[in-house]
């Protein structure tokens, strides 16, 4: 199933697949022939053939994935629940009936919130919701990335390694009394798990207001 969303989505990702995998194949078996070793470098460059088809594999078929969710709403919220290591991230924390959002990241740098949504509008939730948890957040930074297709914003292909390249600010103990400081927050509005489907409606929650 993965191979043919793969190959829909990109029809030269499974011959760069096999090209990997055989081409380094090759290389080992050509120094299995100059070591004379054959009988141990042909099984060792199967293994590694297998071993590099399925890292380029793993790759491009995220890179799929990323193409056909992205500019649903919720696609970074599924990109967010993914990521690899010691993140809490809360949906939806803010948003609006146009499925703008906002979505709360809490790791060792910080407070990540993240918009989805067009620039000249995720500014105010942004800001608002700024403003709700700083009290909560006391003297922990926060930090603030859009995801989108609009100048200065990250493509969500690239949220993750956004995210991975902020400062390590906190300890975990730290981290753990952050996070249970903002989850006693209430929330604002609910969102269902994933991407949105294109044309849904959010249900109407309270407008952000600016002090």
């Amino acid at each position: 199933m993965v191979a043919q969303v793969l190959r829909q989505a990109d029809p030269k990702a499974l011959p760069i697949v096999a090209a990997s995998a055989l081409g380094t194949l090759i290389v080992i078996v050509v120094i299995g022939l100059v070591i004379g070793r054959l009988w141990f470098f042909v099984p060792l460059g199967v293994l590694a053939g297998v071993a590099v088809g399925m890292i380029v594999f793993g790759q491009l078929a995220q890179r799929a994935q990323y193409k056909v969710i992205a500019g649903q709403p919720g696609a970074a919220a599924a990109v967010l629940k993914n990521m690899r290591g010691d993140w809490t991230v809360t949906e939806a924390v803010a948003g609006n009936r146009n499925l703008d959002m906002v979505h709360r990241v809490v790791g060792r740098p910080g407070v990540i919130l993240v918009s989805e949504g067009p620039r000249n509008r995720v500014g105010q939730l942004l800001g608002a919701e700024k403003k709700r948890i700083s009290r909560a957040a006391q003297q922990v930074p926060i930090y603030d990335v859009q995801v989108g297709d609009d100048e200065d914003q990250v493509a969500v292909g690239k949220l993750q390694r956004q995210l991975m390249k902020l400062p390590r600010n906190l300890t975990k103990a730290q981290v753990g009394e952050l996070n249970d400081r903002l989850q006693a927050l209430p929330r604002s509005m609910q969102m269902p798990k994933g991407p949105i489907p294109k044309g849904a409606k959010m249900p109407k929650g309270p407008k952000p207001k600016m002090r």
